[in-house]
């Protein structure tokens, strides 16, 4: 593919989502939801492997593009010799079926269009029996079917197992495509009007970005970050992907490529914290309610990561016939990590529920049962190695996060417990244990020599994740190994300015924790960790310069991906990234929070 990832914009109803490139092309859309099987694949292989594209004829790429208004009604401009127009795209929210609407609009001149749709169902393998039935084109294939049609009908004819369209607009005029899906057994949905679905699609966002408290700073970039997190949501369950997409890579051409249309339990308190401080109660009670059904059960089964409903099994796949995205190979699709041990997780469970309950969320009769399992449990676990926060395929370690976040989950035991003793709970037993965790990190996790947090103990090697130190409690901003490691952190981890989060520089040690070849980009919420850190430490110039640095990093219409090569300048990993946005969103609330202090 010659487009970079950041040339693509996100579309979707709350249960899926689609990238439409500047060249007019749908490269990507998973049908019925975020985790199904791909129809349009050519992001991660080529055209014969499913596009949606629709274009002025023999147009390259768009003038400019984005979003209307807080929305995800997303309007491409065309400027051509003969005339300009506007195509705007979305997903309506659904009542049953999903629907991607496409509405050309002629803005001045007169503008010939083409449109070419090649679906290609199971990941671009599978070339459907298209037919036509009064007026609209039927595509079917085993388990899915879905049906093309214009308003007006247009001159429409199938070349090359694909469907084509051409038409020409005028100022005023306009000719919208529906595309629908379905399960092939079941009978056609009723017709969306497109024009109504615009309509409603507009204030649907308008009322949602109404209910924003923010209204500081950097506000366009927060509200852009807060919308991509909601599109990112599984409706039905309150469930947030980490992406839209899986195998977009962290290395171009590598083997560093994932699926990440999953829900982690590592990004919990921070999107928890975000929605919150943003005013979206009713979303971060959905998030928590999610939380608390996903890891119900025997608190040794507690997984890293969930599908969208709560699902364990995510089985580990590669798909041969897709050539991945710039030979980046092999896709995958299900997450192996799943099956991983995590101790950090449950430090980020228990800081989760502490933060909903002292928010005033509606409380959960068994949440409490719940921590106190997940404690017991980690009592003794948290004495073990695992494959800490990056999920590595290296071998097991005693990472100092995952032992940090243990010792979160005891301290906010203890600290609810002394808010509130009538819940119940041995709170000298859990003093104890969160002592023991932190007399041993400072022992064992930190290196006096270079006055820095390591990654593991024994390594000298770093970890971005030891910035998070001050922020979660651990120790206080101005403790001199809290202002030592965050120096240390930038000084051997920054590349431009931005943050990796560990080496995989060849020979040095992290190649081998990492336990895979070649290399990654800077990772983008490390980077506003590292902001965050400055800000906490008192250096509140340069983390407001490094936060506006990585605001510039944002693609035309505000979103980004997992990671940044600074020596590229271009984005990597998959796109968007929860994380990211959410890095984004909790910085800039922060230093909201600073500039009103300072203004007393």
């Amino acid at each position: 593919m010659t487009q970079r990832i950041e040339d693509y914009a996100l579309i979707g109803d709350l249960q899926t989502a689609a990238l439409v490139g500047r060249d007019g092309s749908v490269d990507w859309l998973c049908l019925p939801r975020f985790d199904s099987a791909a129809c349009f694949a050519a992001l991660l292989g080529d055209e014969e492997n499913g596009h949606w594209r629709i274009a002025p004829r023999g147009a390259d790429v768009c003038t400019r593009r984005g979003y209307a208004g807080d929305s995800l009604v997303l309007e491409t401009f065309w400027e051509t010799a003969t005339g300009t127009v506007k195509v705007v795209d979305f997903m309506p929210q659904r009542d049953t079926a999903p629907d991607v609407v496409r509405i050309v609009e002629g803005v001045s001149g007169t503008v010939e269009m083409e449109a070419v749709l090649r679906l290609r169902f199971d990941y671009g393998r599978v070339v459907p029996w298209v037919r036509r039935t009064d007026g609209h084109r039927v595509a079917v294939a085993g388990p899915d079917a879905a049906w093309l049609r214009s308003v007006p009908e247009v001159r429409t004819w199938g070349q090359g197992y694909s469907t084509c369209s051409s038409f020409t607009v005028e100022a005023g005029e306009q000719v919208a495509f529906v595309l629908t899906w379905h399960p092939s057994h079941e009978p056609r949905p009723d017709l969306v009007d497109p024009f109504e679905a615009l309509e409603h699609s507009l204030e649907d966002w308008k009322e949602w970005a109404g209910r924003c408290d923010y209204d500081g700073p950097y506000r366009s970039a927060v509200m852009r970050s807060l919308i991509t997190l909601k599109a990112l949501t599984f409706a039905p369950t309150g469930g947030i992907v980490a992406a839209a997409t899986t195998s977009l890579p962290e290395d171009l051409g590598g083997v560093r490529n994932w699926d990440y249309r999953y829900c982690w339990l590592r990004d919990s308190t921070l999107t928890l914290g975000a929605l919150l401080e943003a005013g979206y109660l009713d979303e971060a009670a959905s998030w928590r309610d999610w939380l608390l059904r996903a890891i119900a059960g025997n608190p040794a089964d507690l997984q890293i990561m969930y599908g969208l409903g709560g699902e364990r099994r995510l089985p580990e796949l590669e798909l041969p016939w897709l050539g991945g995205y710039a030979g980046s190979t092999p896709v995958r699709i299900g997450n192996g990590a799943v099956d991983q041990t995590q101790i950090d997780v449950y430090g980020e469970v228990v800081d989760s529920l502490f933060l909903a309950h002292q928010a005033g969320l509606p409380p959960k009769e068994h949440a409490w049962k719940l921590q106190l399992s997940l404690l017991g449990f980690l009592e003794s676990a948290w004495r073990e190695p695992d494959e800490g926060l990056w999920e590595v395929r290296g071998p097991k370690r005693h990472f100092v996060h995952s032992k940090v976040m243990a010792w979160v989950a005891a301290d906010r035991v203890v600290r609810l417990l002394e808010q509130e003793p009538h819940l119940g709970g041995d709170a000298e037993r859990w003093r104890a244990m969160r002592e023991a965790i932190h007399q041993e990190v400072c022992e064992k996790g930190y290196d006096p020599e270079r006055n820095t947090f390591t990654q593991s103990y024994g390594s000298r090697e770093l970890d971005a994740a030891t910035l998070l130190i001050p922020r979660v409690g651990f120790l206080p901003p101005d403790d001199p190994r809290v202002v030592g490691t965050v120096e240390a952190v930038r000084d051997e981890l920054a590349a431009d300015g931005f943050v990796r989060r560990y080496s995989t520089e060849d020979g040095a040690e992290g190649a081998a924790v990492d336990g895979l070849p070649g290399q990654e980009g800077t990772f983008l919420v490390c980077s506003f960790w590292l902001a965050d850190a400055l800000r906490m430490t008192g250096r509140d110039k340069e983390a407001r310069e490094l936060f506006e640095r990585l605001l510039g990093l944002c693609n035309d219409v505000g979103l980004l991906a997992e990671e940044y090569d600074p020596v590229a300048r271009r984005q990597l990993g998959n796109f968007p990234q929860a994380f990211s946005h959410i890095g984004l969103v909790c910085t800039a609330l922060a230093l909201a929070r600073d500039d009103a202090e300072a203004a007393g």
